[in-house]
């Protein structure tokens, strides 16, 4: 895990997906066996590690492609299946068609990530504004209200609701605006190198690389393997 440079943090913004809160597992692994595939959540979670590199490198590097479109979801889909083993091209079409319908509006991002409010607390504690930028449809913060999450934070920023999304350095600046700091003191924490860190970059802030499999490979920003990681890293703990 490696730092940012040091610099007077004032607040830290946070993803969504990935990040504060973890696609459901186990309801991927029924989906799978009810179309006779056999695996376990750890396996699905491992894949998806390797396959949001895949899509990042694949997809979001190459085009300016939106995060939300039925295109991009389908795609990722496919690779999770791809890293797990399985090829079978109507698998993956029945499996987007899935996620797709499966717990709306939600969708699979329904969990909590295990620290995602350790994470917020520390933020707290250490004196820092804390909000969330999300590329989403208008539910994420329903879900960290759910969760019990939306407490610890001072804003959601859902690019449904304010009509820009990441990378677009517009939603990043939006989030600085409502957490009153220069882009020099903030610190955004993301899953998606071409997304959010690239993003948050055009924007003027640092960016931290989730990197929970160490699928990512080196990259020119700070990593960490969780989101409790990334906040103590900020906060220099």
């Amino acid at each position: 895990m490696s730092a940012p440079s040091p610099r007077p943090v004032r607040a830290i913004l946070f993803d969504a997906g990935n990040t504060l809160l973890r696609m459901d597992y186990a309801a991927i692994v029924d989906a799978l066996a009810a179309r006779g595939v056999r695996t376990t959540a750890d396996r699905v979670q491992r894949a998806e590690w390797r396959a949001r590199v895949r899509l990042d490198t694949e997809v979001f590097a190459v085009a300016r492609t939106s995060t939300e479109s039925a295109a991009s979801g389908d795609r990722y889909i496919a690779l999770v299946l791809d890293e797990l083993g399985v090829g079978d091209a109507g698998l993956a079409r029945a499996m987007g068609e899935w996620r797709r319908a499966y717990n709306a509006p939600i969708g699979v991002w329904g969990r909590a990530d295990p620290d995602a409010e350790a994470a917020l607390i520390l933020a707290r504690e250490a004196g820092l504004a804390a909000g969330v930028i999300s590329n989403s449809n208008g539910s994420i913060r329903r879900i960290l209200e759910g969760l019990g999450l939306a407490r610890h934070v001072d804003f959601v920023l859902d690019s449904a609701e304010v009509g820009v999304e990441k990378p677009d350095p517009r939603i990043f600046q939006l989030a600085l605006e409502r957490a009153g700091v220069a882009p020099a003191a903030a610190v955004y924490v993301g899953d998606l190198y071409s997304i959010d860190v690239l993003g948050a970059r055009a924007a003027g802030l640092a960016a931290v690389l989730l990197d929970p499999g160490a699928c990512w490979g080196a990259r020119d920003c700070a990593v960490a393997r969780t989101v409790l990681d990334a906040v103590r890293l900020v906060v220099g703990r």
